[in-house]
């Protein structure tokens, strides 16, 4: 059993449905059959603060993911308790259109990038980011919708 929930606090007024199938292919992935967390979309304020408060970092960051299962292995009736993803939806938009691709594949892209790192991936060392990155766009060619591609626009 997959449980998630996507809080918009930002007010995000495009559709992302499509966001479940992200998601089930980035568990499918990574064989998590059940699994608990969060996503929070929110603005630049709210990230900077998060990132202030608990990195260290006063400015605005794309995502920020905070994973339970850092400190211990959460686990309760067979369901991991994977954490809580912030999105920047103002930065995620910013994004799209510098790397010249659609909102659907950012905001894709940050979703996953967030919930890798809520499986136990980083990429602080450069083998590391190799293998977080390589991981993040397998599963993003697998849909035509989060493929990147210049032309896709939407």
């Amino acid at each position: 059993m997959i449980d998630y929930s996507i809080t918009n606090e930002f007010g995000y007024q495009k559709d992302y449905s499509y966001l479940d199938d992200v998601i089930k292919r980035t568990l499918q992935h990574e064989k998590v059959l059940n699994a608990n967390f969060s996503i929070v979309f929110v603005d630049k304020a709210k990230i900077q603060d998060i990132n202030k408060k608990y990195r260290g970092i006063d400015r605005v960051t794309d995502v920020i993911s905070f994973a339970f299962e850092d400190n211990n292995s959460l686990v309760y009736n067979n369901i991991r308790f994977l954490g809580e993803i912030f999105i920047c939806i103002p930065r995620m938009q910013e994004q799209a259109l510098e790397y010249g691709h659609s909102e659907t594949r950012e905001l894709a892209f940050l979703t996953v990038h967030g919930l890798l790192h809520l499986l136990g991936y980083d990429h602080m060392e450069k083998k590391d980011e190799e293998v977080m990155f390589k991981l993040q766009e397998e599963i993003l060619d697998e849909d035509d919708r989060t493929k990147r591609r210049k032309e896709n626009n939407s």
